[in-house]
């Protein structure tokens, strides 16, 4: 297992990370006998490399995934690139840098609010001019004032697009309730990747042509 690690420095960040997975890789693979140790000496290692770096763990089989997240910020984003390229292989785990997008959507649990996918719509907007898309997303029982529902909303559009998607590919991105009156038509959650990539695939195709 430390021959992985064998031609890097052992100062380097990144390789002291992949060695003290490689080192826990049993305890984090079965974290759920000790949940919140795992998971508070996890978070310290990889706040280590940046302080803004999180992860996910997906269901255990007969392998698990791990995922690592910039928290949606995109001063982050070379942080997670830059570990990932040097994870090593194990035969238990499947290294995934950024959110993915789910197939099928979760609900949200965020501070005691519960947001299913089917109380989220909303409405993409495309400029004639700007390479990237515009969204507004109506949540159910949103309030302006209360910033739990921002946190769910980023979280609910990672879950749909993935994080790098959401971070590189929207521009302008407005939360509010349902009952605001706006333009543009509304559709579920659920149907929004479809309609981003076909627009998506039409702006990276308007700008390829010559002006």
């Amino acid at each position: 297992m430390m021959g992985i690690f064998r031609n890097k420095a052992k100062s380097e960040p990144r390789a002291r990370f992949w060695q003290w997975f490689a080192q826990n890789e049993d305890r984090l693979f079965h974290f759920e006998r000790a949940q919140e140790a795992v998971f508070g000496a996890l978070a310290a290692e990889l706040q280590k490399i940046d302080p803004n770096l999180c992860f996910e763990f997906g269901p255990a089989n007969v392998t698990r995934e791990f995922v690592v997240s910039a928290g949606g910020i995109k001063e982050s984003f070379p942080s997670v690139v830059s570990l990932m390229d040097v994870a090593p292989r194990l035969p238990r785990w499947r290294f995934t840098a950024f959110r993915p997008r789910r197939s099928v959507l979760n609900a949200i649990e965020y501070n005691e609010k519960r947001i299913a996918p089917e109380d989220v719509t909303c409405t993409l907007l495309v400029s004639k001019t700007e390479k990237k898309l515009g969204l507004r997303l109506f949540i159910r029982g949103y309030r302006n004032e209360d910033m739990d529902f921002k946190g769910i909303g980023y979280l609910m559009l990672d879950e749909a697009l993935g994080e790098f998607d959401v971070e590189t590919r929207l521009g302008l991105i407005e939360m509010m309730s349902p009952d605001t009156e706006t333009d543009g038509e509304r559709i579920p959650l659920s149907e929004l990747p479809e309609h981003f990539d076909t627009l998506v695939a039409e702006i990276e195709g308007r700008s390829l042509k010559p002006s």
